[in-house]
């Protein structure tokens, strides 16, 4: 994953800094697939039509690496998918008005034709802050 969504990203800096408290994610973590990328502060062009819905994610822990990263745990299967081209991913909490969390590029583009199956592998998924 590229980054953090800005309101999250500033929500972990004030609490980090002891400003506000931090709100946990509620629910599931779910990836969602993106025609047209976004940005820190909007999302992209979600992926429409065909059997696609978005996938829940589990990850590891994050490691004690430089940076610390977290990898997915699970493979996230898409079937059914529609004609389209995915190039960025968004991952997002399950409350009742999802929270956007991470968003990023994929490290190439998918071409995908209707009825296609799009997978991501276990460990392909990456949060880190650097």
């Amino acid at each position: 994953m590229a980054a953090l969504n800005r309101a999250h990203a500033m929500a972990l800096i004030d609490a980090s800094l002891g400003t506000q408290t931090l709100t946990a994610s509620t629910g599931a973590i779910k990836c969602r697939l993106y025609t047209v990328v976004g940005t820190a502060a909007a999302t992209g062009t979600e992926v429409t039509s065909g059997s696609y819905v978005s996938q829940p994610v589990t990850f590891n822990a994050s490691t004690n690496a430089d940076p610390p990263v977290a990898t997915s745990s699970v493979l996230a299967s898409y079937t059914g998918m529609p004609a389209c081209t995915v190039v960025a991913v968004e991952l997002w909490d399950s409350a009742g008005t999802p929270k956007r969390l991470w968003w990023g590029l994929l490290a190439a583009s998918k071409v995908l034709n209707a009825g296609d199956t799009f997978q991501i592998a276990s460990g392909s998924l990456t949060c880190s802050l650097a």
